[in-house]
């Protein structure tokens, strides 16, 4: 008769499994919500408004700061991903200034080369809005600003967010 107990809250546990993973990857902004246009700096300290992007053209952004591996990884393929849709959609990356100086971003993005407009959230501005949950997080958003795709890595495919994204 104990065997019975102990074997439901085995069962039970089993069965919470997914909603308890699925409850630790609701960090950042989710696919279905609308990004916010926000004004955030450039690496000169200039205010860049992202309204004249989001909700006109697809977007993919992604925070990233010159240390981070993942980000390092994700390059080429953020390369591709801008030489294939380059002209369908936009291309920013957000610095979460975590560890990066202007100086630091800037020596970056010269040896690089990354495919994206460069943003320094020096305020914390895009950080507070999108929550994300670590760096190379990156977020595919479709003409109407309507998120259709996050993702954390250096192993993300982004070709089937950006179709979507781009109408294609």
């Amino acid at each position: 008769m104990r065997r019975i107990p102990a074997l439901l809250l085995a069962l039970f546990g089993l069965l919470a499994l997914p909603n308890l993973a699925q409850a630790q990857d609701e960090a950042g902004i989710a696919v279905g919500d609308t990004l916010a246009p926000l004004v955030i700096h450039d690496l000169d300290g200039k205010d860049v408004d992202l309204a004249t992007v989001i909700g006109r053209k697809p977007v993919l952004i992604e925070f990233w700061a010159s240390w981070c591996t993942s980000c390092a990884a994700m390059l080429p393929r953020l390369k591709a991903a801008h030489q294939e849709f380059g002209d369908d959609v936009t291309f920013v990356g957000i610095n979460v200034t975590v560890g990066d100086s202007r100086e630091k971003a800037r020596q970056y993005v010269e040896r690089e080369a990354p495919p994206f407009q460069v943003l320094y959230d020096d305020a914390g501005t895009a950080a507070g809005a999108w929550d994300p949950p670590a760096t190379s997080f990156i977020i595919i958003a479709d003409r109407a600003g309507q998120v259709v795709y996050t993702g954390v890595g250096g192993t993300q495919n982004l070709t089937p967010a950006l179709e979507a994204a781009s109408g294609r």
